[in-house]
């Protein structure tokens, strides 16, 4: 079945950086596009960054252009989310999720705090 497992979150400092990663298992991760999803508390989950199955094609929220990259291994079957500039507004829980057939899937999260 589908996994999708999230890790490297944890306590940064504002203006520091932080990788967070997801690590996909149970279907062909190159033939899927992946997305970051952050959840703040209070706040409706909205999706931050997303790539094609090859990556090469890129889409990025305006909250995180110019600071975060997505990237993906397709040999490790991982994506990765490289956050630079970090903010205190970056707080949140981060998902990564992907669509197969019509069912979309979601990992459990990694919090990021971003904090003094």
């Amino acid at each position: 079945q589908v996994q999708l497992v999230e890790s490297g979150g944890g306590l940064v400092q504002p203006g520091g950086s932080l990788r967070v990663s997801c690590a996909a298992s149970g279907f062909t991760f190159s033939n899927y596009a992946m997305a970051w999803y952050r959840q703040a508390p209070g706040k409706e989950r909205e999706m931050i960054a997303s790539i094609s199955g090859a990556g090469g094609w890129t889409n990025y929220a305006d909250s995180v252009k110019g600071r975060f990259t997505i990237s993906r291994d397709n040999a490790k079957n991982t994506v990765y989310l490289q956050m630079n500039s970090l903010k205190p507004e970056d707080t949140a829980v981060y998902y990564c999720n992907t669509r197969v057939l019509i069912y979309g899937y979601w990992g459990q999260g990694t919090q990021v705090t971003v904090s003094t």
